[in-house]
């Protein structure tokens, strides 16, 4: 450690410290999970990173962005151009036809892919996989939309409260991710909400209390990697305190250490200590650890708190280096920069040409040192052969009735009426539902679960259900409305004037199937909301 570096890293130390007496964080160690003798995936790693050229060793550490339903032909000229070992999959892929069209789109799409590197010709693309990551948050961050199981939003887990569901449910959806070819998951979301402004991170997050957090944050990458797929807890140190978009501008987080501390890292100590094989850096100014400087381009906040203080071994990808804060440099210096701050794998640069002929220069000239790229590649190698361990589930898995099974149950437990009647039905005699904006499959989902639990639902009149959802706001609200239901963060419930209000966090079939059974009187709504809504309880109904 630089000596410049060691009046952060005892503070570090002592507010680490401090948290650890405190409860707020868990001690624990790196990954220790077991892989059968003398198929160690470090030790492989280690050996076949020796033979990697300079090309292959800069291929392994660059993520570009390829659109889901590329071009098989296209996918294979760009992993042959630049050796490429990882891409992420982007784009809105819904059914366009039959319920397994964007599944089979998308496992058309990373077949194409591993073939493309298998013909790279080395031994870690012999024997092993390609990543192939995409952003399956779920909620209103989910790329595949049809022909895999959907599950809720994480703040609807975090309603529901019950981790092991969590922890079904997302091996669930693993299962399904890994049989049409995804091996990394950018997910789960470990930011803990700040306050009710916080709509950046809003539903994506699991809640405002740490110790809840991170025992969802746990279970999520739990169930994810028994799947085989590789959880990604983000964004580090935490993205939950502030209502500035890092898409678009650097946020700028001012929690003194202790704080950060006591309320931010909890569920990243969580994610790592479940054994979590990604961490991804956030575009964030820790003015605590380095201010001024994006902790995506800290060594302060990825070597010395996160590698240093957390112990994290993983392999550490930045967020999206097409992001504003990221952009401050040229494509290539933005990617030794983010080398060099102790990233591993570099996420979508808007230049991959000028990414891949940056770090070849800083190689040759020795900016960046030959060991810190082989460490990070060493690093991703090691993943590639972990996964390898797993087989691939068979088409066969996709939108099972088991996987679908857990995804209703987190969707019924969630459901939180904060405000209205604990026992019989929310209301009498016939409904309308009413929705804002863009909410007409879930109004659809929902009449017709109204009318299967025998409430009557009109065309007009009859008391309204009204719901609205993620970037809603009080003019979506209906001033009639007997019923308001958030189907997004709760905190719009705050401002409505319904007699009876309702959360179900999430707008999918399964929360609308759910809703109609509380509105109907045939179940008890048990979700309390994960974070504060103005002037109403966690649950009206809920201990």
């Amino acid at each position: 450690m630089l000596p410049s570096r060691r009046p952060i890293a005892r503070l570090f130390a002592t507010a680490i410290a401090a948290a650890l007496a405190a409860g707020a964080l868990v001690a624990c160690g790196p990954d220790v999970s077991v892989s059968p003798p003398g198929d160690d995936p470090a030790a492989r790693a280690a050996t076949a990173v020796k033979a990697l050229s300079d090309i292959d060793l800069v291929g392994q550490v660059l993520v570009p962005s390829l659109d889901i339903s590329v071009k098989p032909a296209d996918a294979a000229a760009l992993v042959a151009k630049y050796h490429l070992g990882a891409v992420i999959l982007m784009g809105d892929v819904r059914a366009s036809g039959d319920a397994g069209s964007a599944a089979d789109q998308v496992k058309a799409t990373t077949e194409a892919l591993q073939a493309a590197s298998r013909r790279l010709g080395t031994a870690v693309s012999q024997q092993t996989d390609m990543i192939i990551g995409t952003d399956q948050e779920y909620g209103w961050v989910t790329r595949i939309k049809s022909g895999l199981v959907q599950l809720p939003s994480a703040m609807t887990f975090g309603a529901a409260g019950q981790p092991a569901l969590t922890e079904a449910a997302w091996k669930a959806a693993g299962t399904e991710l890994a049989a049409v070819g995804i091996n990394v998951d950018f997910a789960p979301d470990a930011d803990v909400i700040g306050s009710a402004g916080n709509l950046i991170i809003g539903s994506r997050s699991f809640g405002s209390d740490p110790a809840a957090v991170s025992a969802q944050v746990a279970a999520a990458v739990r169930g994810l990697q028994a799947a085989g797929v590789a959880a990604t807890v983000k964004h580090f140190p935490g993205h939950g305190h502030t209502t500035v978009d890092s898409h678009a501008s650097l946020p700028v987080l001012d929690q003194s250490l202790a704080t950060l501390t006591s309320g931010d890292l909890p569920p990243f100590q969580a994610g790592i200590g479940a054994g979590t094989w990604l961490v991804m850096s956030g575009h964030l100014d820790v003015t605590a650890v380095d201010p001024g400087t994006p902790a995506s381009f800290s060594d302060k906040v990825l070597v010395d708190l996160l590698r240093g203080q957390l112990g994290f071994g993983g392999v550490v990808v930045t967020d999206a280096l097409n992001m504003a804060p990221a952009q401050a440099w040229p494509a290539g210096e933005a990617a030794v920069r983010a080398l060099l701050a102790g990233n591993d794998l570099l996420l979508m640069t808007p230049d991959l040409a000028a990414a891949q002929q940056a770090l070849l220069a800083a190689l040759t000239s020795g900016r960046l040192p030959r060991d810190r790229l082989v460490a990070a590649v060493t690093r991703i190698l090691t993943l590639r052969y972990r996964l390898k361990t797993f087989t691939r589930p068979p088409a066969s898995v996709l939108s099972s009735t088991s996987d679908r099974a857990a995804a209703r149950a987190v969707a019924n437990a969630a459901i939180t009426v904060l405000q209205g009647p604990c026992t019989g039905p929310l209301v009498s005699g016939p409904v309308q539902v009413t929705a804002a904006k863009g909410r007409g499959q879930s109004a659809t989902w929902l009449a017709e679960a109204l009318r299967q639990q025998g409430v009557p639902v009109m065309a007009s009149g009859g008391t309204a259900v009204h719901l609205v959802g993620y970037g809603d706001g009080p003019a979506d609200l209906s001033a009639t409305a007997g019923v308001t239901v958030a189907m997004d963060t709760p905190f719009i419930l705050g401002t409505a004037r319904s007699p009876v209000r309702v959360a179900t966090y999430s707008s999918t079939e399964a929360a609308m199937t759910g809703l109609a059974a509380v509105i109907a009187g045939k179940a008890k709504a048990t979700g309390r909301s994960p974070v504060a809504v103005t002037g109403l309880p966690a649950s009206a109904c809920a201990g």
